[in-house]
Order: C-alpha cells, then sequence, then structure tokens
C-alpha cells in the first residue's frame, strides 16, 4: 500500500510551510523528494514519520493513519543531520537500537544490517572515529534494524566524497527492492540513478510529481539556450526579451536561458549583446534536463 499523503498542510504561526500537499508512493517504489532548501521537504518527512502533527490534512502508511496509529515499527528514519551516539561502538549502538525496538533475534539481526550496509570492517570502532561515509553507513543501518516497509532519508549523501555518495546510492538502491524509499536530495544524478518517481515541493506546494520522462515532458513546451559573455549580463535586461520564461546564472559570465519552444530568441540575444558592448563567447540550444525542469518549476514560484 505504501505511503498516501492526503491534503498535508502545516502552520507555523503566520508562516504555511506546506500548502495541500497530496501525492501517493507505491510500495516498491522509490520517489526522489525534490525543492529548494526551506521548500518544506523536511517538514514533510517529519509528519510522514509521526515525529510532528499536520494542521490539516492525513498521512497513511501501509493503510495506517500516521497520526492515530504508532507507526514507528513501519519506518525507518534517517534525519538530515544523522544523530549519531559518537562515544559508542558501531555494534554496541546498534545493539541499543535493537533494544529499543524490542528484536528478539537482536545477536542476528545486528549481524545482518552490518553485513547488508557494508560495516563489517569498522563494526568494532567508535562511531565518532568514523568518516562521514560510514557514519552515514549507521545511520541508514539503525533506521533498516527493525525491517520497516517504509524508509524516509533526508539528505543521505550531503557532504560525502564521490565515492561515498555512489557506495550509498547503491546501498539504498538495493533496499529499494523490497522498500519503500522517499529520498530527499539536491543532487539530480542520484535521482536519475535510483528513483522511479519524483516529487518536486517548491514554497510549500507541489509542483511536480511523476516518472523522470513524465517531470521533463511537462516542460517540454520550453527549450533551453545556454550562453557565455565575455562579462556580466543583466539578468532582468535578458528576462525583456519576447520568449524568455526565465534565467539562470550557471557560473563566471555563463547564463542559462529557458525560452518558448515557439520563439527563437537568439537573433534578440545577439542585439541584446551588441547594444550593450557585451562579447558573446558561445551560445547553444539545449535538451531540457531534469535540472533544468527542476529550474523551471521551482523559479520564481509563489
Amino acid at each position: 500500500m505504501g505511503i498516501s499523503i492526503e491534503h498535508i498542510t502545516k502552520i507555523y504561526g503566520e508562516q504555511k510551510a506546506l500548502n495541500n500537499v497530496s501525492f501517493n508512493v507505491e510500495t516498491g517504489k522509490i520517489v526522489g523528494f525534490l525543492g529548494p532548501n526551506g521548500a518544506g521537504k523536511s517538514t514533510l518527512m517529519k509528519i510522514i514519520t509521526g515525529l510532528i502533527p499536520p494542521t490539516n490534512g492525513n498521512v497513511y502508511v501501509e493503510g495506517i493513519n500516521v497520526a492515530e496509529n504508532d507507526v514507528r515499527q513501519l519506518i525507518g528514519y534517517l534525519p538530515e543531520n544523522n544523530p549519531l551516539y559518537l562515544d559508542m561502538y558501531v555494534r554496541e549502538y546498534l545493539q541499543f537500537v535493537a533494544d529499543i525496538y524490542g528484536i528478539k533475534n537482536k545477536k542476528q539481526r545486528v549481524d545482518e544490517v552490518i553485513e547488508s550496509t557494508g560495516l563489517q570492517l569498522e563494526c568494532s570502532k567508535i562511531i565518532g572515529a568514523l568518516s562521514k561515509g560510514y557514519k552515514q553507513r549507521v545511520g541508514i543501518a539503525q533506521a533498516i534494524i527493525h525491517n520497516p516497509k517504509v524508509l524516509i532519508l533526508d539528505e543521505p549523501t550531503t557532504g560525502l566524497d564521490p565515492n561515498q555518495i555512489i557506495e550509498i546510492r547503491e546501498l539504498i538502491k538495493g533496499l529499494g527492492t523490497d522498500k519503500t524509499i522517499i529520498l530527499s536530495t539536491h543532487i539530480m544524478q542520484e535521482v536519475q540513478a535510483i528513483c522511479n518517481q519524483i516529487a518536486i515541493i517548491n514554497r510549500g506546494q507541489l509542483v511536480a510529481n511523476g516518472a523522470t520522462t513524465d517531470i521533463q515532458q511537462t516542460t517540454a513546451e520550453c527549450q533551453i539556450v545556454e550562453v557565455e559573455f565575455g562579462s556580466e549580463a543583466n539578468i532582468d535586461a535578458i528576462q525583456q526579451i519576447n520568449g524568455v520564461m526565465a534565467v539562470n546564472k550557471m557560473n563566471n559570465f555563463v547564463y542559462q536561458i529557458s525560452t518558448n519552444k515557439d520563439i527563437d530568441i537568439r537573433p534578440e540575444l545577439f542585439n541584446y549583446a551588441v547594444r550593450n558592448n557585451l562579447t558573446v563567447l558561445a551560445m547553444q540550444q539545449k535538451q531540457t534536463s531534469l535540472e533544468d525542469s527542476f529550474h523551471l518549476l521551482t523559479n520564481n514560484k509563489a
């Protein structure tokens, strides 16, 4: 049955962190949960796990209402800050978590999660002495030790080096064969590598939900023009060009411009450069990528 999120609203004082958010996650799916900083992702994940209540709406995990029932046995949760007990040994910590969940075959289960998360060589070390990559593995191990049906992972690869990112991705992908997973991340390659579904939230509202290809098709009415100038350009002036939908500065003097697919802005872009004594070093049209779609869906949305 997976996860059903129905009309969730969360208000803090005068701040509406979430506004009528609804979507479903089918059993066995890995969902990439995307959004800019402050969009409401962590708030929704805490509501799903039952850590905080919604102002309005309901969340169902495996058909059970989170607000009315204890669903801790059904959910494994790795928060963004991964709050581990740094003075405990890895095996000692996992045994402690197993006790909390009342696991009867504790030694066997701890051995299983140590093996499945690749902690065999580190299990006798103090957690505080581990690299960040292995600390994340310990965080995932504690999240799955009670064999939950649902996993909520908040930025599990933040701060890891490229090799560690690949290792954690493969671990999550393996876990997704028999669990429903919501994965919050800012890394588009991560989403494309392991996720079956994408949900994008912006300023507390759901702005897209579906398969990767479907999300890209929703923004197929636009095309992308990437231009590199010899010096700083005026983004406000570029946005005034007919057909321009959004402008993002990528790095140095490179700008990515989303445009109406029926309007070729390149001649007018050259005219703008001439009028402002700007040198055009490069210009190309690109196919809309997932990252482009994300920018379009979250740029200047109310």
